[in-house]
């Protein structure tokens, strides 16, 4: 099962969301995303999440970073995201913008803390 993120850069601040849920991962940061359903794309997928996450209609871009292994059938995978909306936290507990100095001091949810290079560097561009 593959599940996608995405990165949602805008001014040179990345989107970030704070879990709910599951206990062990409330309270942390991620990018926003979920699961590919049968017969989805990864794109569908992240713009379908998105909507339903952020309240957002995005446009899916280039993949970010390598795919992370979350266990042996499950695979996380990034992707830039753009959008013209205005999003909101649907489906988190918050949602903030950062910059690329404000990246390590986050607490992340364990696996999104694969990408942090390559979103300093999406940023600092």
């Amino acid at each position: 099962m593959i599940v996608v993120a995405g990165a949602l850069i805008a001014d040179a601040r990345l989107l970030v969301a704070q879990r709910n849920r599951p206990p062990e991962l409330a309270g942390l940061w991620e990018l926003p995303g979920g699961k590919v359903a049968p017969g989805e794309t990864d794109a569908q997928a992240l713009a379908r999440e998105l909507h339903e996450e952020l309240g957002v209609t995005v446009a899916v871009g280039e993949k970010l970073g390598e795919d992370v292994p979350l266990s042996d059938t499950v695979t996380l995978r990034a992707y830039r995201v753009s959008t013209d909306d205005a999003p909101h936290a649907h489906d988190h507990h918050a949602v903030r913008w950062v910059g690329a100095a404000d990246l390590e001091d986050l607490p992340w949810v364990p696996a999104d803390r694969a990408w942090l290079a390559e979103l300093k560097d999406a940023l600092t561009q």
